[in-house]
């Protein structure tokens, strides 16, 4: 693949502005500058430097964010910063031949909900990821407003019945961390669920964290705000529950 085809491939501007940026000698592969934006290079792992930001190329780009607080899952926010301005321009400028370019974020998370958020440029996997019928149970940690006792947790488990939803709406699993802390997990994902769930147990969510989706945990050593590509490993360990 021609060095100019690579640079657009990862969203870093139209192929004549990757062309640009190789003839002005802004990018290096290998350590060593090239000007030859015709160069041909095998893609696969391919390792180069444009402008001083390193970068690996990857064919689709599967990746885990860390949401803090404070921003929206939009790149139309209404009211708080989006969650997108905490990626590099290259994820956020991915060219797509239908749709929005750049990575999409897989569900939504509210702007003071913080934890796991994936984001990816691949349509089958964002629609396998987020569709009801996959159940892929996704963990989150619950501070609550008043003390988490059992009939909390029963009523959970039991199902509590949502006000745009007859049916009982269950978590799968639900287990108590501390006096005012629970995990809860589930395996879908209705509108402010979490929180009208627990409400209508009878409690208050006070701060809520996703910790888990499938058997996928957020790194312990990726601060609030960063971000990291996903592994063969990790995709493995994500869609295996």
């Amino acid at each position: 693949m021609q060095l100019q085809q690579i640079l657009f491939s990862q969203g870093f501007g139209t192929r004549r502005v990757c062309a640009g940026l190789v003839q002005q000698g802004l990018v290096r592969v290998g350590g060593q500058p090239c000007t030859d934006a015709t160069a041909e290079f095998v893609p696969d792992g391919l390792r180069f430097t444009v402008q001083g930001q390193e970068w690996t190329w990857h064919g689709k780009a599967y990746v885990l964010l860390h949401k803090p607080a404070g921003y929206e899952c939009s790149q139309r926010p209404s009211a708080w910063p989006s969650v997108y301005t905490l990626l590099p321009a290259p994820l956020r400028q991915r060219p797509q031949r239908q749709g929005t370019p750049g990575v999409q974020a897989i569900g939504r998370l509210d702007q003071d909900t913080t934890g796991l958020l994936l984001l990816s440029d691949d349509g089958a996997f964002i629609h396998r990821m987020s569709s009801p019928r996959r159940h892929v149970p996704k963990v989150y940690e619950v501070t609550a407003r008043h003390a988490v006792d059992d009939g909390l947790l029963q009523r959970l488990l039991g199902g509590v019945v949502l006000d745009d939803d007859p049916r009982p709406v269950r978590a799968a699993a639900c287990e108590r961390l501390d006096s005012h802390r629970l995990a809860l997990t589930l395996t879908e994902g209705k509108y402010h669920q979490v929180k009208r769930m627990v409400a209508a147990a009878g409690n208050r969510v006070e701060q809520l964290h996703r910790s888990r989706i499938g058997g996928l945990a957020l790194p312990g050593d990726l601060a609030p705000g960063q971000w990291k590509w996903l592994e063969a490993g990790d995709l493995a360990r994500l869609q295996g529950g």
